[in-house]
Parts: C-alpha cells; sequence; structure tokens
C-alpha cells in the first residue's frame, strides 16, 4: 500500500524560505514519477514541479525559485521554495504514479498525500 505524508508546510514572510519533505512508503521510489502540485481556494489546481527519469520540471510560475529533489533510497522528496510570494499561498500535496510521467496532469496521479497549508503573508 502505497503512502504519502508530507510535511514542513507553514506560515512564513513574503521573501521567506520553507522546505516541503514529502515521505513515501510501501513502494521502491526509484519507477515513480513523482511531484508537487497545490490548491488554492478559489483557484484552479497548478502543477508545480514533477521529477522523473533523472528530470525535474517546473512550472514557470516558480522557476528559480523551487527545487525539487529526491532520495529514492531514503523514499523522501523535498521541495525547497525560496523568494516565497503572497501567490504561492496554498496546500500543496505530494502526488506519485509508477505509470505516468511529469509531462501529465499531476492530480490524475494514483497517489497523494493529504496535502500542507503554505501560507505565504506579512
Amino acid at each position: 500500500q502505497v503512502q504519502l505524508v508530507e510535511s514542513g508546510g507553514g506560515l512564513v514572510q513574503p521573501g521567506g524560505s520553507l522546505r516541503l519533505t514529502c515521505a513515501v512508503s510501501g513502494v521502491r521510489l526509484d519507477y515513480y514519477a513523482i511531484g508537487w502540485f497545490r490548491q488554492a481556494p478559489g483557484k484552479e489546481r497548478e502543477g508545480v514541479s514533477c521529477s522523473s527519469d533523472y528530470r525535474t520540471y517546473y512550472a514557470d510560475s516558480v522557476k528559480g525559485r523551487f527545487t525539487i529533489s529526491r532520495n529514492n533510497a531514503k523514499k523522501m522528496v523535498n521541495l525547497q521554495m525560496n523568494s516565497l510570494k503572497p501567490e504561492d499561498t496554498a496546500v500543496y500535496y505530494c502526488v506519485a504514479d509508477p505509470f505516468k510521467s511529469c509531462g501529465e496532469i499531476l492530480w490524475e496521479y494514483d497517489h497523494w498525500g493529504q496535502g500542507t497549508q503554505v501560507t505565504v503573508s506579512s
């Protein structure tokens, strides 16, 4: 049984940083595409970042500010978020799927975490 558990969300001032962590259990992470999408109230879901086949992908809105990294041996994926803006405020979800690629819609992946709230506000 695949389980994803996010942590690291919280309240941060504009310009600050947070690191989200997704701990995966129940599977070997090596064969999975894994990514993050976010959902803000009143806004559409947005794919943020993804890691698959030794490649990483980022939404234009976060390029240069966010960095995704994975440790397959430890079954963990991190999303380092720097230079945070109020518009980054959202619930962030970690998702994983062994049969999809990063070019596909992240919220259609089979496995989701419970989400973690990120609030950027002064």
